[in-house]
């Protein structure tokens, strides 16, 4: 009689199984509420930041595309280059959609077409080779360091690795008698990016002009 009493009194102390209820519903942010300005402010700053990096990422992998266009196209046997190779080099760059341009225009020669076909993209390569054109003829073009010895070699081992950029120098070359400082050509494509140049040595032409 006392255990069967003793397991009652054990029955009765034990809690009772809480009763399920409804999860509590989130309380509504007021649209003009302080909360609501932060949150919306939040938002707008990570969506900034977000396109900023989308844009950079963007930007180097344009870089590394011309570099190694620049790369693919170097002489193996060529030890050193002057000023006027490097130009003759960019003359080559500035015409490399020549082929594609070619076969768009032979695409929309045919008769019995109506409208140009891939018009948007002859548009993108025109207006990008007259850009890249007119920095040429004006304040300069600029490509990897072939000029400097020490830098070409630098760049002919580069893997195309974007996180190694910063271990390319690059040089400003105008078709014309323009002059470009040293620190110019010690810029690399990381420093262009964040807009740092260290200052080294002195000025150095860089036309193609008087070579």
């Amino acid at each position: 009689m006392f255990l069967r009493f003793h397991v009652r009194e054990r029955r009765d102390r034990m809690p009772k199984a809480a009763k399920g209820k409804a999860p509590a519903e989130k309380k509504v942010v007021h649209p003009y509420s302080r909360k609501a300005g932060y949150l919306v402010r939040a938002a707008a700053r990570q969506d900034r930041k977000e396109r900023q990096r989308n844009e950079k990422a963007q930007r180097l992998n344009l870089i590394g595309e011309q570099l190694m266009w620049f790369q693919s196209h170097l002489d193996p046997d060529k030890a050193e280059y002057s000023r006027q190779d490097a130009c003759d080099l960019i003359e080559r760059y500035l015409h490399r959609f020549d082929g594609e341009l070619e076969q768009i225009e032979l695409v929309n020669s045919i008769k019995g077409r109506q409208g140009r076909v891939h018009g948007s993209r002859e548009a993108v390569i025109r207006q990008s080779v007259e850009r890249e054109r007119a920095l040429y003829e004006g304040v300069g073009f600029e490509i990897p360091d072939i000029v400097n010895t020490k830098h070409l070699k630098t760049f002919r081992t580069w893997s195309g690795d974007l996180k190694k950029l910063p271990n390319i120098k690059m040089r400003r070359v105008s078709s014309k008698g323009t002059k470009s400082s040293q620190s110019s050509a010690q810029r690399t494509p990381s420093q262009q990016e964040e807009e740092s140049i260290e200052e080294e040595e002195t000025e150095e032409e860089a036309d193609c002009q008087d070579d």
